[in-house]
């Protein structure tokens, strides 16, 4: 890989410099002011749920720490700041009564921010369902469309006034796959049936959002943020050249194709036709401003009977890439492409809302791969913008070092060193290199 150097690509005035965050990785206070359990509550307190026994609390106790936070976002000279809303802070129950309290704080996290000139990007949904609707089914139950929507203008109605930009739901393909298939995530289920009942209920959910915003702030810029990572057969056997094909349906078009296009893709539309009404997919597709786009790495896929419950597995990762320190390969010249092909294939603006390099445990502030890592990936951008990608902002993943969901605070991804024991944030070499990239432009 290219190493980072001191020159930096330049983009237009107004591309947006940000970073991500998400309330269940940072936030802490799981049980503070009133805020409910979550399903990741649920499966941190469940021995064995969570790597080394790790839980969502104290985290980067982000709920006490926000002045901290914004001031070193402030330091980093951003424009804008993608954070998630816990909806058991707001609503313990997930649905009924809001909790003022919760309110409360994104109003302080909301006007912090633009007492700071940075503007405040909130996602809706970022993996943390309140435990109560779980108990009532969860995702798969059709009725979540529902639920989420009245969430959803809770949320227009108290920060509309001052949140433009809101995204509906985090990376839909990689919560549902790892919850309902691979018996991962939260709830930690392995049934298809299940599977394709959420992700056609989030879909559904997600339209239902959208409407319930645009009621409310009409003057809103409203998105929805996807996993694409490219799919790619681990040999050029024909079963893994399907396999590769079927995982590019589930993961990569499920639901931008839902939401963008107005069907599925058609290997896996006619099994999630069963639970398809009349109207359905016109209530799903409704208009978006933009795309979010998280984006890391290839992924490797080979055919294996039963696998996942679709039939494919992880596969072998070719030795001739590079990869970060947890594996993951690094190939810059793959987010150009998926870049280009979203743009096409979309029509939207495009904002990169996640891209990261993450490591084990025990990297302090010195971290010069993940300079290298990100300074090749912006270099990429900017290419594929020269091409004609409609990319008009970047995000960084993440501020943080943070809870990383199964693997808790074994991975770290961020820009600031978070020592968990005493919560003293360090900004890395990576923190500085993108405060002078931002700085340049």
């Amino acid at each position: 890989m290219k190493k980072s150097g001191q020159a930096f690509a330049t983009f237009p005035k107004d591309f947006v410099w940000g970073v991500s965050t998400s309330s269940f990785q940072i936030e802490g206070a799981t049980q503070e002011d009133g805020r409910g359990p979550s399903i990741w509550d649920t499966l941190a307190a469940r021995q064995g749920g969570i790597a080394n026994g790790d839980r969502g609390d104290p985290a980067c106790d982000h709920y006490h720490r926000w002045p901290d936070d914004i001031a070193l976002m402030r330091w980093l000279g951003l424009d804008a700041y993608r954070f998630s809303i816990a909806w058991p802070r707001l609503l313990p129950r997930g649905r009924g009564a809001p909790n003022p309290a919760g309110i409360a704080f994104y109003d302080r996290l909301i006007d912090g921010l633009l007492e700071a000139g940075i503007e405040p990007w909130a996602c809706l949904y970022h993996w943390d369902l309140p435990q109560g609707l779980q108990d009532l089914g969860g995702w798969p139950h059709r009725d979540s469309a529902g639920w989420f929507a009245d969430y959803a203008a809770l949320c227009a109605k108290c920060f509309g006034d001052r949140v433009k930009r809101f995204a509906t739901m985090n990376e839909f393909s990689v919560f549902t796959f790892f919850a309902y298939a691979l018996g991962w995530g939260a709830p930690n289920i392995s049934n298809q049936a299940e599977h394709l009942k959420a992700i056609h209920h989030t879909n559904l959910a997600h339209g239902a959002a959208v409407d319930a915003l645009r009621a409310l702030v009409p003057d809103a810029a409203i998105g929805a943020i996807h996993s694409v990572q490219p799919a790619r057969p681990q040999s050029q056997a024909a079963e893994d050249v399907e396999a590769a094909a079927l995982f590019d349906e589930v993961w990569n078009k499920g639901f931008p194709d839902a939401q963008l296009l107005a069907h599925y893709p058609p290997r896996i539309a006619r099994l999630i036709e069963p639970y398809v009404r009349a109207g359905d997919m016109a209530r799903i597709a409704r208009p978006l401003d933009w795309f979010g786009l998280n984006h890391y790495s290839p992924m490797y896929v080979r055919a294996e009977p039963g696998g996942m419950r679709w039939g494919f597995e992880w596969g072998a990762l070719p030795e001739s890439l590079p990869k970060t320190d947890i594996g993951w390969p690094i190939d810059p010249d793959a987010f150009r492409q998926t870049l280009l092909d979203l743009t096409a294939r979309y029509r939207l603006p495009i904002y990169v809302t996640e891209n990261g390099y993450g490591v084990g445990s025990g990297e302090g502030a010195d971290d010069p791969r993940r300079v290298d890592y990100l300074a090749a990936y912006v270099r990429a951008m900017r290419q594929a913008k020269r091409q004609g990608a409609d990319v008009r902002g970047y995000f960084v993943w993440s501020l943080l070092d943070n809870f990383e969901w199964g693997a808790g605070y074994g991975t770290r991804f961020g820009l600031v060193h978070v020592d968990f024991k005493t919560q003293k944030r360090t900004p890395k070499k990576s923190a500085h290199w993108y405060r002078a990239l931002i700085k340049a432009q």
